[in-house]
């Protein structure tokens, strides 16, 4: 099998991440949890990961995940925007990531609404 020859710009997608944590100002918020939606969204070079095959050479997105739950459920965040500001930190302490993109969603925000969501990016 011939290799195409260059960077292999692979695209990761956490969908639809559950969650439960405090989030938001007014009393009832603060007192009880709340359903939470992340969605991550990110860009690595994954030519030594094609190349290898080997999970050493990828990035663990599985790593990822896991430090977003640790951090996020069943924690306090005031503000959504806050809170995606966070997630989008942990992301990219990861050196291989080379852009990101976090959307959370506050499902039942707003009367009539299914949701809120705030969502950032940062890139390398």
């Amino acid at each position: 099998m011939t290799d195409v020859i260059g960077k292999k710009q692979a695209r990761v997608r956490i969908k639809n991440l559950l969650l439960r944590a405090y989030i938001g100002i007014k009393e009832e918020e603060i007192n009880n949890q709340q359903d939470v939606v992340i969605n991550v969204e990110l860009t690595y070079d994954a030519s030594e990961a094609i190349h290898q095959n080997e999970i050493a050479a990828a990035l663990n997105y599985r790593t990822i995940t896991k430090q977003i739950i640790a951090h996020v459920d069943g924690n306090r965040f005031a503000l959504l925007e806050r809170l995606t500001h966070e997630v989008l930190s942990i992301v990219m302490e990861h050196e291989a990531v080379q852009w990101a993109q976090v959307e959370i969603d506050k499902p039942h925000a707003l009367r009539y609404a299914e949701s809120v969501s705030v969502c950032l990016e940062a890139h390398r």
